[in-house]
This record gives structure tokens, sequence and C-alpha cells, in this order.
């Protein structure tokens, strides 16, 4: 079960939650703060970046491409209407997506993007839930490795890792 954990300095200590993480051996790390400047964003990135050097944790930014290839990130993570993959391709190596429907789902696939983040599949704040059902069509209806996300605890994460998800994404599921 591969781990993807999406930072929120808002609720925790985002470098010592990524320090941590790291050193647990999660996979991927989205550098999410959609709210930072430019120069805060670059600079947070550069610590994540830094910490990741030498282990297997890739690091991607929220929808910077800018800020991902200046701090040497390994990837960028798009939202379902952002950039559009095949235009970057050429510039970074990794590109995510977030979706929440079968049609974003199906249209990451085409666009190329070398993994999806699909979600909330549980209840979580703020958010209504898609389901178990609807994660096990997202899986069926591509080739490409599917996180689930929203609401995942490890008391869940055997629920959607048997239906076919490549891992489990979260901001709690990291930070508490």
């Amino acid at each position: 079960m591969l781990r993807y954990y999406v930072t929120d300095r808002k609720q925790a200590d985002v470098v010592a939650c990524a320090r941590r993480a790291i050193r647990e051996g999660v996979d991927m790390i989205q550098v999410r703060e959609k709210d930072m400047d430019a120069r805060a964003l670059l600079d947070l990135v550069l610590k994540i970046v830094d910490e990741a050097k030498g282990t297997s944790t890739h690091v991607l930014v929220n929808d910077r491409l800018d800020v991902a290839v200046a701090a040497g990130a390994d990837g960028v993570h798009l939202p379902s209407y952002g950039l559009p993959v095949a235009s970057i391709r050429p510039i970074i190596n990794l590109v995510g997506v977030s979706t929440h429907t079968l049609e974003e789902v199906q249209a990451a696939t085409a666009a190329g993007a070398d993994f999806i983040v699909f979600g909330p599949v549980f209840d979580s704040p703020g958010k209504t839930a898609v389901g178990l059902e609807r994660l096990s069509q997202a899986i069926s209806s591509t080739n490409i490795p599917i996180y689930a996300i929203g609401g995942i605890t490890m008391k869940n994460a055997s629920d959607v890792i048997d239906l076919g998800a490549m891992g489990i994404a979260g901001i709690s599921l990291f930070q508490s």
C-alpha cells in the first residue's frame, strides 16, 4: 500500500510532519498550500525537498509548476481543471491529477497523468463522500494508479486497497 501525504500548514507544522512521514517511508508528499505566495511556497517546498533528499519519497507541488521546477521537486499535482498534462510533460516528469468524478478520471487518464487521487471516498470535513462503489468504478475505468482520499483512516484503508486502489492519501491521516 502506497502512502501519499497532503500538507496543510493550518493544522500542523508541515515540515515536522514531512520529516516524520519521510522517516516512516511515505511514498509522496504533496505540498498543497494554495494560499501562499510564490516566494513563501518556494521556501517551504525547498525545506521539504531537502528533507526528502536521498530517500524514496517524492515531493510534488500543488498546481504550481513554476515552484516545483524552481525547488527541484519531483513533480506537480494538478486539479482536474488545471494545466494540460501534455503541456507540462516536457518540463516535469511526475504528474498527478485530483479527480472527483468518473469523467474526470477518464480525462486524466487520456491526458497522460501518472496517477490519480480520487475522492473524497469517505466523509471528511466539509466534503460529502463519493463512496466505495464510485471508487471501485473509478479504479475499473483506468489503467493508471489511483490513490483514495477523503476520510481515510488506518481502520478503513484496507477497504480501499481491497478494491484495487494503489494507495491512500490524506492530510489528517499523516498530520495527527
